[in-house]
C-alpha cells in the first residue's frame, strides 16, 4: 500500500517501557513529542526527550542532497527532502526511500528494540558511485511535554566509554549514548526556532531550540549505522547483541526484533501490543501516544480488545491483579500522573474494572484456561470491595441512593468519561445519576450477585428503577442524567451517546425490546458518523462541530459534539443485539460500520485509530493519533462482537 508523505501522517515505535520514537512520514517533526529517543525514566512515566532528530545529507558525484527536512519559524521549510523522498513504508519498521538524480537510491530505516530505551538507525546506499553521508544530531534533554531553548548550561562535550560516545546534557537528565560506524567531528552549534505545526494548531508553545554537538561522516560503501540509547542501556544493548560494533549490534538487534514482530498475526496485533508496557514488576496499559500515561478507565475499557479479544488472557490477568491491589474506599485510581499524588477522580473506572474482571473470567472459561483459585479470589474480593464501597458511599459524593441507583458528583469535579475541565469550570459536570454510570453499576451489581447473592436483590430493584426513571417518552430514548445536581426528579434530556451502554458495550443489556431498538435508532440518527459517535447531537446548545484551537477552546468542544471512535464498539454491539444477534446482522454490521475505520488506519496514526475526530465532514482526526480504547474497541468488534 502506498502511504502518504506528509507532516500529519505519523508512525510510532514504542519500547514497551513507556518510551518511544515517533515522527511523520515526510520526516518533518511536527510535534514536540516527535523524537528518536524519548525515554521513560520511571517506566512508564518520567518521560524525557533526549534526541529529537537530525539533519542529514548525502553527497555523490551528482551533487549534495538533503534527506532530512526541518520547519523553522515563521514558516520556512529547510532543507526540503521532498524532491528525493519517494516512498515510506511502515513494515516491519519505518523505512524511507530516497531517489537521487543519478538513479541511485538511499534507504533509511529505524526501529526501537522492545524492552530497551534505544533507537537503531541505518542508511543503505544502492549505487555504483562513491557516496558519503553526513549526519548532525539534534538534542535536548527535557520533559516530553515542554520545549527546549538555547542556554549556556547544555554540555556539548562527549566522553568515550567502550566505543560509545556519551553526553550528559544536564544534571538529572539521563546520559545520551551513541554507538556508530561513522567518524565523529566535534562542532557544537545551536539550531534555533524549529516550528512544530501540530502544536501551533493546538495553541501550545510551538518553537524550540536544539543543541547539536557535532557531525558524523559515513562512507556509504557499507551501510551507515547509528544506535542511540539512554543511560545504562548501552551495556544492555552490547549484551543483547553480543557485539561491540555498531554493524554487529544492528544486525543482531534487527534480527531479534524482526523475529519478535513476525509472531504477531496481523499489524493490528502489533499495534495492540504497543499499549502494553511495564510498570514496576507488572504491566499496565498506556492510554494513548504521545502524551497519555496509564489511566484506570482507559485501561479497563481497552483491555477487552487489546488483550481478551486477542487471546492474551495472561497479560489481562497480570494487569487486573496489579490494579486490584490499589482499591481504596471502593475506588480505583483514575490516573498515575508523571508527578504528584495518584488521582481518584472517576466514578466509572472502578466499575469498568469489574466489567474487565468478569469478561476475563468468562473468556478463560470459554478457552479452557481457568484462572487459578487464588487469583480468582483476589479479583472477586476486589469486585466486592468496590461494590461495598460504592454502596456505603465514598469520595466525591459517590453513593448508592435510596432507589438503589448510583449517585455521584460534587461541585468542581469531573467524574465521568466526559471529563473536560477549564480551570475550575467543569464543561460537562453530569452530577447526579449519569445514564452510563447506571448501566455500569447495574452490570457490577449483577456480577457481584454471581459471587455473593446478597447483591442480587439490589440489582433487581436498581434495574426496575432504571427502566422507570430514565425513559424519555417524548424523545423515545434515555435521559443523559437524572436527579441533576442531586435535585430529585430533574432530568437532562441532551441526546448524547452515553445511553447506548444500556443496550451494548457491556455484558448485560439493561433494556430490551422496543425501547432498546428505539435507543439504537436515536443514536444512529443523531450521533453516528463514519469514524464513531458524536458526543452531543447537532443543534443542541453548546454543540461544537470542530475540536480545534487553543486548549480552552478544544476542551470546551471535547465532549460537545466531537466524535469518539471508541464508542463505535458499544454502538455496533447494540445495533447487532436489537437485530437478534444473528449471523446476518453481524455480517451487515461488519460491512456497514467497519470500512471507514479500516481506512482511518492509514491516514493519521498508522495502523492505529485516533482519540477523536471533528463532528462534521470531513471528520478530521484530532487528539491523540494512537489511542488505546479506540483500537481496543475496533479489535473487540472484529474478534468478539462480529465473529460467529
Amino acid at each position: 500500500m502506498s502511504l502518504p508523505l506528509n507532516n500529519c501522517t505519523e508512525w510510532l515505535e514504542p519500547d514497551g517501557l513507556g518510551g518511544f520514537a515517533s515522527g511523520t512520514t515526510s520526516g518533518e517533526r511536527a510535534r514536540r513529542y516527535h523524537a528518536l529517543l524519548l525515554a521513560a525514566t520511571q517506566p512508564p512515566t518520567g518521560r524525557m526527550v533526549l534526541v529529537n532528530g537530525f539533519d542529514a545529507w548525502i553527497e555523490t558525484p551528482a551533487g549534495r542532497f538533503p534527506i532530512s527536512t526541518q520547519r523553522y519559524s515563521p514558516n520556512v521549510l529547510y532543507p526540503d527532502n521532498a524532491p528525493a523522498l519517494k516512498k515510506f513504508q511502515i513494515d516491519p519498521w519505518p523505512q524511507w526511500t530516497f531517489s537521487l538524480p543519478d538513479g541511485t537510491t538511499l534507504v533509511q530505516e529505524l526501529f526501537v528494540p522492545h524492552g530497551l530505551a534505544a533507537c537503531c538507525l541505518r542508511w543503505t546506499f544502492n549505487g555504483q558511485t562513491h557516496a558519503a553521508l553526513t549526519m548532525r544530531p539534534l538534542m535536548s534533554g527535557r520533559d516530553y511535554h515542554s520545549t527546549h531553548h538555547e542556554n549556556s548550561a547544555f554540555r556539548f562535550e562527549p566522553i568515550t566509554r567502550n566505543d560509545w560516545l556519551v553526553w550528559q546534557p544536564y544534571d538529572g537528565v539521563p546520559e545520551i549514548c551513541a554507538l556508530t560506524n561513522g567518524q565523529y567531528t566535534h562542532t557544537p552549534v545551536w539550531y534555533r526556532k524549529f516550528l512544530y505545526v501540530q502544536e501551533q494548531e493546538r495553541g501550545l508553545d510551538y518553537t524550540e531550540d536544539l543543541a547539536s554537538p557535532g557531525t558524523w561522516q559515513f562512507d556509504l560503501s557499507q551501510p551507515a549505522v547509528l544506535i542511540w540509547t539512554a543511560q545504562g542501556n548501552e551495556l544492555s544493548i552490547t549484551c543483547a547483541a553480543k557485539s561491540a560494533t555498531a554493524e554487529g549490534a544492528w544486525t543482531e538487534l534487527a534480527h531479534s526484533e524482526q523475529q519478535r514482530r513476525s509472531h504477531f498475526p496481523t499489524p493490528l496485533h502489533r499495534s495492540a501490543d504497543a499499549f502494553l508496557v511495564r510498570r514496576g514488576t507488572g504491566r499496565t496499559v498506556i492510554a494513548g501516544y504521545p502524551w497519555f500515561t496509564d489511566w484506570g478507565r482507559d485501561t479497563f475499557v481497552s483491555l477487552r480488545g487489546l488483550c481478551l479479544a486477542l487471546g492474551k488472557l495472561d497479560v489481562a490477568l497480570e494487569i487486573l491483579l496489579a490494579w486490584s491491589a490499589t482499591v481504596s474506599e471502593g475506588m480505583l485510581p483514575n490516573r498515575f500522573p508523571d508527578s504528584g499524588d495518584v488521582e481518584f477522580n472517576s466514578v466509572d473506572a472502578s466499575l469498568w474494572f469489574i466489567i474487565a474482571v468478569h469478561e476475563l473470567l468468562h473468556s478463560a472459561a470459554q478457552h479452557g484456561q481457568p484462572i487459578g483459585a487464588e487469583d480468582r479470589a483476589t479479583l472477586e474480593q476486589a469486585v466486592l470491595a468496590i461494590v461495598k464501597g460504592y454502596s456505603r458511599g465514598t469520595r466525591y459524593g459517590i453513593r448508592q441512593d435510596t432507589d438503589s441507583l448510583l449517585a455521584a458528583g460534587q461541585p468542581g469535579m469531573q467524574l465521568t468519561w466526559m471529563d473536560a475541565k477549564i480551570g475550575d469550570h467543569v464543561v460537562t459536570p453530569r452530577s447526579g445519576k449519569p445514564v452510563e454510570v447506571q448501566a455500569l453499576w447495574l452490570n457490577a451489581l449483577w456480577i457481584a450477585g454471581r459471587i455473593d447473592r446478597r447483591w442480587t436483590a439490589v440489582f433487581e430493584n436498581a434495574q426496575a428503577q432504571f427502566e422507570r426513571r430514565f425513559w424519555n417518552s417524548a424523545a423515545g430514548c434515555l435521559y443523559d442524567v437524572i436527579d441533576v445536581d442531586h435535585r430529585p426528579g430533574t432530568a437532562d434530556a441532551s441526546i448524547r451517546p452515553n445511553q447506548i451502554f444500556a443496550v451494548g458495550g457491556l455484558p448485560l443489556s439493561i433494556l430490551h425490546g422496543d425501547r432498546a431498538r428505539r435507543i439504537v435508532d436515536c443514536v444512529e440518527t443523531h450521533l453516528l458518523t463514519p469514524p464513531g459517535l458524536r458526543s452531543l447531537a447537532p443543534g443542541s446548545p453548546g454543540y461544537a462541530p470542530q475540536c480545534i484551537g487553543p486548549p480552552e477552546q478544544r476542551d470546551a468542544a471535547y465532549h460537545q459534539g466531537t466524535v469518539w471512535p471508541w464508542l463505535i464498539g458499544p454502538f455496533v454491539e447494540a445495533w447487532v443485539r436489537v437485530r437478534g444477534g444473528t449471523p446476518g446482522a453481524k455480517k451487515q454490521a461488519l460491512e456497514k460500520f467497519l470500512p471507514p475505520l479500516v481506512a482511518h488506519l492509514h491516514s493519521y496514526g498508522l495502523n492505529h485509530i485516533s482519540e477523536i475526530t471533528d463532528a462534521e465532514p470531513p471528520f478530521t482526526a484530532r487528539g491523540c493519533p494512537f489511542q488505546a480504547w479506540s483500537l481496543g474497541e475496533f479489535l473487540r468488534l472484529q474478534y468478539c462482537v462480529l465473529q460467529d
